[in-house]
């Protein structure tokens, strides 16, 4: 069943209207600079947010081609080399070849790296979830995770391809 183009969908609902404007809120305030510095400072990275994103999506699910973040972070490719050269020199990522295609290269934490990404940068950023979610239920906190990942693992089905205007996926039926 051919995907439906975004412009002949109906309006948004209310609701997905206001949950739209809370994460609106929530990735500025969480990406502005100024909170960047403070949150990274006791983790002892001094690394911008853009090798801070970079090194979590590597951990996520490494090793990596280039292109393969750079497509999750909806950002170019020429971006992420640079990143990954960044985080080459200091130590926590390496190159390796791809086992499938010699000629191509894959991303892999160093230990230095998994230590930072998963140890030192998820524990910073989970303090500062933490203070902002403080004081709500552990059944609320379970059930908010589970419905962020889903809405996570909806979008790339959902997302339109800023180059040609069109939806990712022609067979999306869920979107």
């Amino acid at each position: 069943m051919p995907a439906e183009s975004l412009s002949d969908m109906p309006c948004a609902s209310p609701e997905v209207v206001e949950i739209e404007r809370a994460l609106a809120r929530v990735t500025y305030l969480g990406t502005r600079a100024r909170r960047h510095e403070p949150l990274m400072a006791p983790a002892g990275v001094p690394l911008d947010r853009a090798a801070v994103a970079l090194l979590r999506q590597i951990a996520d699910s490494e090793p990596l081609r280039p292109g393969e973040p750079a497509q999750r972070l909806g950002v170019e490719a020429s971006h992420v080399t640079r990143t990954v050269q960044q985080l080459q020199r200091a130590g926590h990522v390496t190159r390796l070849p791809d086992p499938v295609d010699r000629r191509a290269q894959r991303i892999q934490l160093t230990d230095a790296g998994r230590e930072a990404a998963v140890g030192r940068v998820r524990e910073a950023g989970a303090r500062g979830m933490q203070l902002a979610l403080a004081g709500r239920r552990p059944e609320d906190l379970r059930q908010m995770a589970a419905l962020f990942h889903r809405m996570v693992d909806d979008f790339p089905a959902c997302a339109v391809d800023e180059d040609s205007g069109q939806e990712a996926d022609d067979a999306v039926t869920t979107c």
